[in-house]
Order: C-alpha cells, then structure tokens, then sequence
C-alpha cells in the first residue's frame, strides 16, 4: 500500500505541472503559432531525456515512439495549445476533465481492466466538481476550439492507454522503462510537428525574454518532468487511477488562477474542489481495500460467546433490581441539593 501510494504522489505532480501550462500559454507564449509551440515544447524535452536515459530504440519501438509521439505529444501539444487560445480556461479545463471516463472505457478492451464501481463514481464525481469550479455561465463557446480540445483528450486517451499497454506488455524484449519510452515519444512527436509547423506558419515566432522563460518552464517542469512521472505512473497503476488523479489540472488552474489575481475562492469553487479531491480518493486502490475491509468486517457474524455476553449485560441493564440498585448507588455519591 506505501508503494502505491508513492506512486500516485509521483503521478500527481504531472497534472498539476500541466495545469499550469494554460496560465503559461495566455500570458507568455505567442499566439498564432501552435506547431511551433508544440515542437519548441515536445523536441528539446525529448532530448533531455534522451541524454538522461542513453537509449535509443530497437526493434518495433522504432515505429511505436512514432505512434505514439503523434498521439501523446505532436497532435495532442497542438490541439491543447490552440483550444487554450480559443477558449476559456474553464471550458478547456472541463473538457480534459472527461479524460477519466475515456481513459476507463479503453482500458477495458485494451488491457482487460474492466472499471470498478468506484471509478466510475469517482470519475462522476470529479467531472461534477470541475463543472462547478469552473462554469459560471459566462464563458464564450467558441466551436473549434471546442473541436481541437475534444479530439486532444480523445487522442491522448487512446495514446495512454497504448503506451501502457506496449511498455508493460508481456514481450520481455519490447518491455521498456518509462523514462526511455518518454524521451522516444517526445523526440519523435517534436520531429513530426517541425515539417508542419514550417509549411503552415512560416519562420519560427521571435521570442522575447518572456517567452524564452515560458518555453524553458514548460519544456523541463511540464512536458520532461511531467511526463516522466505521468508515464512512470501509468506503468505501475491502473489506468482508471491514474486517469482520476488527472482531475488535478483544473484543480491547480483554478487555484493558480485565484492567487495570481489575488481573489478568494468562493463558496462554489470550494464545493466543487472537495468534489474533485473526493473523486480522486474514491478511485484510489487504497479506497477499495479499506472499503473492501469494511465490508468483509460488517458481513462477519458475531461469535456466540460474544453475543451471549452482549444478551446478558442487555438483559442486565434491563433488570428492575439493577436499576434500583444503580439509583441508591447513584444517591450515595451524588446526593440531591437541599
């Protein structure tokens, strides 16, 4: 239970890295570029991996990374990186809050991890906690960014599950570590995207110092880092847990968000983030061993002994000369005012 629980601390620091990347892309990146923000993002992050782990692929991995580098990190930096331009934190947020519930359905015929009741609470509840941090009715809907924000959590689903289900498949020579499989991914999704990002938006953006220093933050802390825990997670955790613990990127959006404007959280976003955090917990192996516990110990009969006892001392208290005898004694130490 303490490595479990080790592990879903390490795989929450990647969705609460990745929260901060829609205040990051508003307020430093430039706009109008999301190929190259999404290669500047995937391809030094991958190297810096690489130049970690000191592996490169073999075999069949060399056509996975590709697979998978598409799925998790080019297609995926790009769609996120535009609906946060379209859209509303919010609405993007909330968007990428049903990745749970995508994350279980693929999971069932993928990797044969059918989705316990648990996890399908868990994940109702959460999304109904975003939903009431998040919307107040006012935010503008803009229809492709909503388009580019559905088909990033669809695919990076789908990718995760994936890579889950190659890095710990039952191949022991295609079995890989997570930090390997990461840095191949990155190199390969940041490759795919550089072609595209020079035929569709010409010379690459000019950076300012803010800039330089947005990209640095979200190309080592959100995309190396988070990734590496993410990935590491996922190998080792099931992918309902994992996809739950998840729900903690809007938490940390609207929380970064509160303290950088320096307003209190309201009533309802308060509700809505003990709905999160419980939506979590309710998905967590923890949960179901000591709900489990709790069931197995309700369903235990009591032993006759026990229960002769309990009869006894209830007939006992029950008795009209024990209660007589209990109210003189009562007298005796506590006697009545005069």
């Amino acid at each position: 239970m303490e490595a479990t629980f080790r592990w879903t601390l390490l795989t929450a620091t990647a969705p609460i890295a990745w929260g901060t990347t829609y205040f990051v892309t508003h307020q430093f990146l430039p706009t109008g570029y999301p190929l190259y923000g999404a290669a500047i993002r995937a391809l030094p992050a991958g190297l810096l991996l690489l130049l970690l782990c000191g592996r490169l692929p073999r075999g069949s991995w060399w056509w996975r990374s590709l697979v998978l580098g598409t799925l998790n990190m080019s297609a995926f930096f790009a769609l996120v990186y535009l609906a946060a331009q379209l859209l509303p934190t919010s609405v993007a947020s909330t968007i990428m809050a049903t990745s749970p519930v995508a994350m279980m359905l693929l999971a069932w015929p993928m990797l044969a991890e059918r989705p316990r009741l648990a996890h399908l609470a868990g994940a109702g509840v959460g999304i109904a906690g975003v939903c009431l941090m998040l919307f107040t009715g006012a935010a503008a809907v803009d229809a492709p960014g909503v388009l580019a924000s559905v088909a990033a959590m669809v695919m990076s689903s789908f990718g995760y599950v994936l890579a889950k289900r190659w890095t710990a498949g039952t191949d022991p020579g295609a079995r890989v570590g997570a930090l390997a499989s990461t840095s191949w991914q990155l190199v390969a999704g940041g490759l795919v995207l550089l072609p595209f990002a020079v035929a569709v938006e010409g010379p690459p953006p000019a950076l300012d110092a803010a800039a330089v220093l947005g990209f640095g933050y979200v190309t080592v802390v959100a995309t190396a880092l988070a990734f590496a825990a993410w990935f590491s997670g996922l190998r080792r955790l099931p992918a309902a847990t994992v996809g739950l613990v998840g729900l903690l990127n809007p938490v940390t959006g609207v929380l970064l968000g509160t303290t950088v404007a320096g307003e209190a959280l309201t009533a309802r976003q308060l509700c809505g983030l003990a709905l999160v955090l419980f939506g979590i917990l309710l998905g967590q192996p923890a949960a179901a061993r000591l709900a489990a516990l709790l069931r197995r110990r309700a369903a235990q009969p009591v032993p006759a002994a026990e229960g002769s006892a309990a009869q006894a001392r209830s007939r006992a208290g029950r008795s009209p000369v024990v209660r007589n005898a209990v109210t003189t004694a009562s007298a005796q130490v506590f006697p009545p005012n005069r």
